[in-house]
């Protein structure tokens, strides 16, 4: 009897073991390592958002994660175009350093090499399942282009994510296909897909040959292939039963993104989740266009500002919003007008995208990578403002040190360790960091000073509209009172310059500032 009595409640203790070990928790501490999302939008800028001073439109949704997270006010993105501040944001290295590293065709080979860290295999170390879904644009496949018809690799998952959906540049060049894994989505056999960058492909018709067959109309280049009723960079043929419809791209790009984080709901997960908004070409679900009173541009702020919403209600749904660090921010400054003649420019309304900033996409002034930045983890960061200078090529070492992996001399040669930063546990950032246009020209920001380096080069962009921030002459500005860039000090101040300049000579030649 004594001994049925003891088996009794050593089952009651085993039992009691087991429902605590199931139970989830009610909340996180700093010493729990969360789920992790990044949400990267695409050319969006410091003033598109209402919780960052816009008044001509709202976004409810990512108001609210400012609202129960941290609001960085001096967050940037490490270059003024797409390809090289994602590959920043991946490697944790400066694109300046690859020369490869440039606004990339959609049939262009893998940039990344496959024995680089990334932000993937960091999280992977750790135990996490990790995803990409949505644009990619670093790259496809071996040198010479990916096979479209085949097994496309290398790409996303050889190099840190375990899932991936995405299409491979960008929504206004060919192929306008979505790869998932290493095949396209609903590609036809008998219906081969062909892609160039040089010459006509194929029979379709293009938006210079058949201008009558637009229902969106391009402003310069863009009449390449038309896809959709609208032309694209490059042409391409076959592959028309894979071909995505452009008011579809966000709604599928968010299932990937919700059936990932359902998939994983009981497992730890990474997902870069890299949305299309609000890059060219705009084209809203239908019952999003006209409503922002902006343009298509304006109309697809709101349609991501609502896909944000109903991600944050999909991890609601699942109890996992306590335990899941977010953090929402922008690969380069705003452009109104890039290729289409999308109602951006006419019905601006006085909406100022760069915000108070001078300059936007494509450009050296900060309104080409001052981002907007924003992370939430409940319980853990406490919600506020930071002023606190902070890189996107910084989140692979800060994630590094949250979940508690080494690197090594060769990896992520320019990203730190800013975790408490991010975090809000202090408010110092950087010290200093480097930000590039497109052609690898640069600036160096240090303290409250922003040296431009000298590069010939026309001051206006013309086509898009934008100041590019290049001069013959170096400039020097004081950030702390002139943020708008308008008052160049480099006469008044040469002793600055010269030790700018001098720094930023060494930075290149060094190879790396992580250590």
């Amino acid at each position: 009897m004594k001994q049925s009595l003891l088996f009794i409640f050593a089952l009651a203790l085993l039992t009691l073991s087991s429902c605590a070990q199931q139970k989830k928790p009610s909340g996180q501490t700093p010493d729990q390592t969360p789920n992790v999302i990044i949400i990267y939008a695409d050319d969006l800028g410091y003033g598109d958002l209402s919780c960052y001073g816009a008044t001509r439109i709202q976004t409810p949704h990512i108001d609210q994660l400012a609202k129960e997270g941290l609001r960085f006010t001096d967050a940037h993105s490490s270059a003024s175009t797409c390809t090289p501040s994602r590959f920043s944001i991946l490697t944790g290295e400066y694109a300046f350093r690859d020369q490869s590293a440039r606004i990339l065709p959609g049939n262009a080979s893998l940039l990344i090499s496959l024995d680089q860290a990334t932000i993937g295999t960091v999280f992977q170390k750790a135990g996490y399942q990790t995803a990409c879904v949505g644009k990619w644009h670093v790259g496809l496949g071996p040198k010479g282009g990916p096979d479209w018809n085949g097994e496309i690799t290398p790409g996303p998952n050889e190099v840190g994510f375990d899932y991936s959906f995405i299409f491979p540049a960008t929504a206004d060049r060919v192929p306008t296909v979505y790869v998932e894994n290493h095949r396209v989505v609903a590609l036809d056999k008998n219906d081969p897909i062909e892609v160039s960058y040089q010459h006509k492909v194929g029979n379709d018709p293009t938006g210079k040959e058949n201008p009558g067959l637009l229902k969106m109309k391009s402003s310069h280049g863009h009449d390449g292939t038309i896809v959709n009723g609208i032309g694209r960079i490059g042409w391409m043929k076959g592959g028309h039963l894979a071909r995505w419809t452009d008011e579809s791209l966000a709604n599928d790009f968010l299932a990937q993104a919700q059936m990932f984080i359902e998939k994983n709901a009981h497992h730890p997960f990474f997902l870069y989740y890299a949305v299309n908004e609000v890059h060219v070409p705009r084209m809203p679900d239908t019952r999003f266009k006209g409503k922002s009173k902006l343009g298509y541009r304006g109309d697809v702020i709101l349609e991501m500002d609502d896909v944000v919403g109903r991600l944050l209600k999909t991890l609601d749904y699942l109890d996992l919003t306590k335990n899941t660090l977010i953090i929402f921010t922008s690969d380069n400054g705003p452009v109104l007008d890039d290729g289409y003649m999308d109602g951006a420019v006419e019905k601006d309304h006085g909406h100022k995208p760069a915000g108070p900033f001078r300059g936007g996409k494509y450009s050296l002034f900060e309104g080409g990578t001052r981002m907007p930045f924003i992370v939430t983890w409940p319980g853990v960061v406490k919600p506020g403002v930071s002023d606190a200078l902070i890189s996107q090529v910084d989140l692979l070492a800060s994630f590094a040190a949250l979940t508690h992996q080494k690197l090594t001399n060769r990896d992520a040669p320019d990203s730190r360790d800013m975790l408490s930063s991010l975090l809000g546990r202090t408010k110092q950032g950087r010290s200093s960091y480097v930000e590039q246009n497109n052609g690898g020209v640069l600036a160096l920001i240090k303290g409250n000073w922003k040296y431009i380096e000298p590069h010939k080069g026309p001051a206006l962009l013309k086509a898009v509209n934008i100041e590019s921030g290049l001069s013959i002459q170096p400039q020097l500005y004081d950030l702390s009172k002139d943020t708008g860039e308008k008052n160049n000090l480099a006469g008044a101040h040469p002793d600055i310059v010269k030790q700018m300049a001098a720094e930023l000579k060494q930075i290149k030649e060094k190879g790396h500032t992580r250590y």
